[in-house]
């Protein structure tokens, strides 16, 4: 319900807690807008104390980060909420979990670390295994050797103002073909850019330099986010909340 300007100012974040989920199964074609408005009615559900915005109409502090496109699966989605009161993480995440349809699962929980920057902060890159039907690994191996050679690949990509075209070849970090016969598995590390290169881009980019062409739908899943380091591993951006409060619990411990 809306509060009146004159009414009492809404509670003040007094935690911060940060979400990993997984969309699966069916609820990979659910739009983000679905998933957020599933994700709120399972906090009021569960019962978790929500923090609000000030103002006329106030709304929970959910920020949502880095959001998977429509059709593809994901094993990390991420999210932040704030809190009126605090709460165990564990418990929030076995309450949540509970009131969310199947397909939806939360996976992890942890309290936001003092002074450790924003959750966005520490995303940059998404890893994505892209599963390709009816396609041999060693002819996926070939195309993806034909595309890491080029400098730069065009595709059209639809925006909401229309097809444009974006380079699918400069974001990709790295490459790799896997799988079994009949079904090769595309695994690439994409940088975040502007406008994002998807896996139907890449998928699209590897027609162009060796015509290779699915004859069923790829099924894209994202299985990690965070940033890219020397490696050209995607860092877990949870981590630093987990050692924080571990380095907490151990000075706790020694006093």
């Amino acid at each position: 319900m809306a509060r009146s300007p004159e009414g009492p100012p809404p509670p003040p974040t007094v935690q911060k807690l940060r979400l990993r989920y997984a969309k699966r199964g069916p609820l990979r074609f659910a739009s983000h807008r679905d998933l957020a408005r599933a994700l709120e009615r399972a906090l009021r559900r569960s019962r978790v104390p929500m923090a609000y915005s000030a103002g006329f109409t106030p709304h929970p502090k959910i920020s949502y980060v880095g959001a998977a496109p429509t059709g593809a699966a994901s094993e990390a989605e991420y999210l932040e909420i704030g809190l009126a009161e605090r709460r165990d993480p564990e418990d929030v995440r076995v309450a949540l979990d509970g009131s969310l349809p199947p397909g939806i699962d939360v996976l992890e929980c942890v309290e936001a670390a003092e002074g450790g920057g924003s959750l966005a902060d520490r995303i940059d890159a998404a890893a994505w295994s892209i599963e390709l039907p009816g396609i041999e690994p060693a002819e996926l191996s070939a195309a993806v050797d034909a595309f890491l050679a080029r400098d730069e690949v065009t595709v059209a990509k639809r925006t909401k103002n229309g097809l444009r075209d974006v380079d699918a070849r400069g974001p990709v970090a790295s490459a790799s073909a896997g799988g079994a016969a009949g079904r090769a598995i595309l695994h690439v590390v994409v940088r975040q850019v502007t406008p994002a290169v998807r896996p139907d881009d890449v998928v699209a980019a590897l027609a162009a330099v060796a015509d290779l062409r699915p004859p069923s739908p790829p099924r894209a899943v994202r299985e990690a986010q965070g940033r890219l380091d020397g490696s050209g591993t995607v860092a877990d951006p949870l981590g630093p909340d987990r050692e924080a409060r571990t380095r907490c619990q151990g000075e706790h411990a020694a006093v």
